[in-house]
């Protein structure tokens, strides 16, 4: 996908049909962290490489068909996170 662009904490993310996944947390230099949109949270450990901007301003889109998709992706426990 292409690059991200600089994304920011708060920006909304949009899986690729474009539906509401979460919100971004934090970013790291290789990857985003989201935090899901359902009333349980998950965190979400996406890579750079499978993110690009969306048509929005403070949007992004990432490289999955749903919600679902981008949890089986990305979801890892915190101790088996990408940054430690």
């Amino acid at each position: 996908m292409s690059d991200a662009g600089p994304a920011a904490r708060g920006w909304q993310v949009l899986d690729a049909a474009g539906r509401r996944i979460g919100t971004v947390d934090d970013v790291f230099a290789d990857y985003l962290l989201v935090r899901t949109r359902s009333w349980l949270p998950v965190d979400l450990y996406v890579p750079v490489t499978e993110v690009s901007r969306g048509d929005q301003a403070e949007t992004i889109v990432v490289a999955a068909q749903d919600d679902r998709e981008a949890y089986a992706r990305w979801h890892r426990p915190l101790r088996k996170a990408p940054h430690g």
